[in-house]
C-alpha cells in the first residue's frame, strides 16, 4: 500500500496545524490514513506520530496534526494529538471495575465448582495459568506497539482467550488499556468468551465429565 501524497501548499507549510479523521487504521501494523477536514488527499500517519503512547487510534478518531516529509520526500502526519485528548487520557486510564469483577467472579465460580461439584482441580489450574500467560501476552503486545516492534497477532490473543485465558485478557484490556477500544477485536473476543463458557458448561454434563476423565487418563 502506497502512501497518499498531497502536493497542496497548505500541507507543505511548516508548523501549520490540520484537523482530520482517521478513516483507515491498521492496528497490527501501526499505521493508517487521515482524511483532512479541509479536503485534499488522505495523509499517512504512523503510531509513532502520536505523543500520547498510552492510547491507540481507531477508525473515526478525530486528530490534529502537522505535516512533514519523510526521508523519501513523502508527506506524513507528525505531532498528532487526539481532539479532547485530556478527556481521552482521563477515560483511557480508568479501568473498568465491572469488567475486572466479571473476570474474578468467573474464576471464583470455577473454584466453587471444583469444590462443590467435583470438577477436576486441573480445570481451575488451567484457567489461572492460561489467564496469567494471556495477561503477559497483552503486556508484551502493548510494549511492542508503543515501541513500533513486531506485534502479537490478534488470532493468537483470541486463541489464548478461547483456551481459557479470557479472564486474564479481560483484566489486561482494562488494567493495561490495550485492545479495549477496537470494536472488531472486542466482538471476536466476546465470541471466544461465550464459546469457552459453553465448553465449561458441557464439562458439567455426564458426557462432558466422561470425556474429561478419559482425556486425563490419556495424559497421565
Amino acid at each position: 500500500m502506497s502512501r497518499s501524497r498531497d502536493r497542496g501548499p497548505r500541507l507543505a507549510e511548516p508548523g501549520m496545524l490540520h484537523k482530520g479523521k482517521i478513516t483507515s487504521w491498521n492496528d497490527d501494523k501501526g499505521f493508517g490514513f487521515i482524511t483532512p477536514n479541509n479536503g485534499g488527499d488522505r495523509v499517512f500517519i504512523h503510531v509513532k506520530a502520536f505523543a500520547e503512547k498510552n492510547l491507540r487510534p481507531v477508525d473515526g478518531d478525530v486528530v490534529v496534526y502537522s505535516i512533514a516529509k519523510d526521508d523519501r520526500g513523502r508527506f506524513q502526519a507528525v505531532n498528532a494529538k487526539f481532539v479532547n485528548e485530556k478527556e481521552a487520557q482521563r477515560l483511557g486510564k480508568r479501568p473498568s471495575i465491572l469488567a475486572i469483577t466479571i473476570a474474578l467472579l468467573f474464576l471464583a465460580a470455577v473454584a466453587y465448582s471444583v469444590h462443590e461439584t467435583g470438577l477436576p482441580q486441573h480445570i481451575l489450574f488451567a484457567y489461572v495459568v492460561i489467564s496469567v500467560i494471556t495477561f503477559i501476552a497483552y503486556a508484551v503486545d502493548k510494549s511492542a506497539a508503543q515501541a513500533g516492534r513486531w506485534r502479537t497477532s490478534e488470532q493468537t490473543l483470541h486463541l489464548f482467550a478461547l483456551l481459557g485465558g479470557w479472564p486474564g485478557a479481560l483484566i489486561a484490556q482494562q488494567a493495561l488499556r490495550h485492545k479495549s477500544r477496537k470494536t472488531s477485536f472486542r466482538v471476536v473476543f466476546w465470541i471466544t468468551v461465550v464459546l469457552n463458557c459453553v465448553g465449561l458448561a458441557w464439562l458439567h454434563t455426564t458426557e462432558g465429565r466422561t470425556y474429561l476423565l478419559r482425556l486425563m487418563e490419556l495424559v497421565t
